[in-house]
């Protein structure tokens, strides 16, 4: 297959997606109500340091990213209705 001229390196765009994510995750919490990522993180039975990680933009596995999302409330598909290009 041939690389097209404008086209990103797949692992530059696979880490603008990941980080995006992160932004996403971050923006529900805070709309939530949830100011601290440490206390959703705790109330919500998920590693605190695991889940600034995940906010900051960190390599999510699709188990992880079920969990947060059902303790945002939130679903897949409303989770990727926006924030994303």
């Amino acid at each position: 297959m041939k690389k097209k001229k404008n086209q990103r390196p797949l692992a530059e765009e696979q880490e603008r997606i990941i980080k995006q994510m992160g932004a996403r995750i971050k923006a529900l919490r805070i709309k939530k109500g949830h100011t601290s990522y440490e206390d959703f993180a705790y109330e919500n039975n998920i590693s605190r340091s695991q889940f600034g990680k995940y906010e900051r933009g960190a390599d999510i596995r699709i188990t992880s990213l079920i969990k947060v999302l059902m303790a945002l409330e939130v679903s897949i598909e409303e989770f990727f209705s926006e924030g994303f290009e």
